[in-house]
């Protein structure tokens, strides 16, 4: 049931690929909620996803636009401005890649290009997107700005190898950015770290289904589906969490403070 928590809030949700990713379904409930967003994603992701479906089941537009371009990101900004009628009250980044990951190269023989890819795409573009919207004066007072995180960010976990670095290097951002906005306009800056979700992108990592499995023992409540981050950010968007910010915030299941688990101690206690 529509709660119209969004009503009349303004704003952009970037990365939506397919129905599987965390910003396609943040977009979904966006609408329901009464928000008016663009969607935006890199040139070479829409070829691969399908969010010109989506743009019209929520009824707008899809601007390309690469987040590692400041031109780019100043283009999308300008058009979503004129296109929704005023500036904006939320941004998503829901952007990561890793080069390395897809070619299968290990930690210890990473491709150096590729790893300052990683972190352009994954990282920098936050600050990018952040730095423009500054520039621009295109954040409204008290405006939400959310970028997705993942726990490898504290924690070593071998198959995440520079995504692990770029994830770190996004929360580092979100808490200079979010001191810097805040202090500006009130607007804050918040990072996501969510239980191993099976999209596009999580899937990809190898390894990634029995670590699926792990984590899901682990967590108390289990692994923390992607419908329910995206009802997680739409409460951050919403005027309910006004005072959040700077914080990387673990919507895991319990996962994150959970030492071990009963399901896995019976799976070793014979050995």
């Amino acid at each position: 049931m529509a709660e119209n928590l969004l009503k009349g809030k303004l704003g952009i949700i970037t990365g939506a690929l397919d129905e599987n990713s965390i910003a396609w379904k943040t977009a979904l409930k966006a609408h329901e909620q009464g928000a008016k967003f663009v969607l935006t994603n890199a040139p070479i992701a829409m070829r691969m996803g399908a969010i010109n479906e989506l743009a019209e089941q929520c009824n707008t537009i899809v601007i390309p636009a690469d987040a590692t371009s400041l031109e780019d990101i100043e283009k999308l900004y300008a058009e979503a401005k004129e296109y929704l009628g005023g500036n904006f009250d939320f941004l998503l980044h829901s952007i990561g890649m890793s080069p390395n990951i897809r070619k299968g190269r290990s930690y210890g023989d990473l491709n150096y290009d590729w790893v300052n890819k990683s972190y352009d795409v994954s990282a920098i573009s936050f600050h990018k997107m952040m730095h423009m919207a500054e520039k621009m004066d295109i954040m409204n007072e008290w405006g939400s700005i959310m970028g997705l995180s993942y726990i490898a960010a504290q924690r070593v976990y071998p198959f995440y190898t520079d995504m692990a670095d770029a994830k770190a290097l996004l929360e580092s951002i979100a808490r200079g950015y979010g001191y810097r906005f805040g202090k500006m306009k009130k607007v804050r800056v918040n990072t996501i770290s969510q239980s191993p979700t099976k999209t596009t992108a999580g899937t990809g990592i190898g390894g990634f289904d029995a670590f699926y499995n792990f984590a899901d023992k682990m967590s108390p409540l289990g692994n923390a589906p992607a419908e329910a981050c995206a009802d997680y950010i739409i409460t951050m968007f919403s005027d309910l969490t006004r005072y959040v910010t700077m914080q990387n915030l673990f919507h895991d299941g319990g996962y994150s403070t959970t030492g071990i688990s009963e399901e896995l101690m019976d799976q070793f206690k014979d050995l």
